[in-house]
């Protein structure tokens, strides 16, 4: 008798043994893997349908047709598909886990509990998951602006200040309803805001969860995590944090967007973004700032 909790089966090729075909499947479990075999092809059939009922097993095929590739991500490839029954379009996240460490593992799965959570307007929409042995898919809601940094690029950085601060607004809020059931993020930055279009008036959305927490009213992080030229002072001196380091981090977009360039960086030291970003006031070169509203520079300077 075996447990088939978080087990998958995996078909198998046909092999001979004594000039006899025998026909496998493999029941995949977390640390081991069993292997079975039928002489006959109909028993084999029987066996793998029954089995798949039984473990509610789906292939991706069957509801999906996949398509282009979108992008390249940590674990795996970001590619279009289309919904066989609907035809709306979907972007399905295919994770790789025979070479996958099991902290990244964790981290996905993390992912996938905070999506689960997620209702909001501004925060990418996860359909599915689907998992077998091989891969983990992950269906969310495809839009088609691409990343907020690509859509800066096209512009220039040179956005209006009342677009900017409409963009932000959206951003903020999604923050405070993540912060509102205990999630930091703690990965913001142009890459992880994707737009719902390319048009003037194209919404922003938060995606990409895998180092996100979540932390109760009183608790503290000590993880050294984030893209450290968006990252707060607090993480790069090795210190407790709350969830005001995402505040931190839309700060720094917010002076991106604005003036076309990061507040604290350097071309090629890590170090010195770091040290800047502890020590420095936050810039406010007069070529870049002459025409923008005083609002807007007590927004950025807020955590400075």
């Amino acid at each position: 008798m075996h447990n088939l909790t978080g087990v998958f089966i995996k078909e198998e090729k046909k092999i001979k043994f004594e000039d006899i075909d025998l026909y496998c499947f493999s029941l995949v479990y977390p640390y081991r893997v069993r292997k079975y075999y039928t002489e006959n092809f109909e028993d084999y059939q029987t066996w793998v349908a029954d089995l798949k009922k039984v473990l509610e097993y789906e292939n991706i095929e069957d509801q999906y047709e996949l398509k282009d590739v979108l992008g390249k991500g940590k674990f795996g490839l970001v590619k279009l598909a289309i919904h066989k029954a609907t035809g709306r379009k979907v972007a399905v996240k295919i994770i790789g886990k025979k070479n996958i460490e099991y902290s990244d593992l964790e981290m996905i799965k993390n992912e996938i509990e905070i999506l689960k959570v997620c209702q909001h307007p501004h925060i990418i929409k996860l359909y599915d998951v689907f998992e077998n042995s091989d891969f983990i898919y992950l269906i969310t809601e495809y839009l088609e602006g691409g990343d907020l940094f690509s859509y800066l690029q096209k512009r220039n950085f040179k956005l209006p200040e009342t677009r900017v601060a409409n963009l932000i607004h959206q951003i903020c809020i999604a923050v405070y309803y993540l912060n509102s059931y205990g999630i930091v993020h703690r990965d913001l930055k142009p890459e992880n805001l994707v737009m719902t279009d390319n048009t003037e008036e194209a919404k922003v959305k938060i995606l990409d969860f895998g180092l996100s927490k979540i932390i109760g009213p009183n608790e503290l992080c000590h993880d050294p995590f984030g893209t450290i030229a968006y990252c707060a002072p607090e993480i790069l001196l090795d210190q407790l944090y709350t969830k005001k380091v995402d505040s931190w981090s839309i700060g720094v977009i917010t002076y991106l967007m604005l003036c076309g360039f990061l507040p604290f960086d350097h071309e090629s030291s890590i170090k010195e973004i770091a040290r800047k970003t502890v020590q420095d006031r936050t810039p406010f070169p007069i070529k870049a700032w002459k025409d923008l509203s005083e609002d807007a520079r007590k927004f950025v300077d807020g955590n400075k």
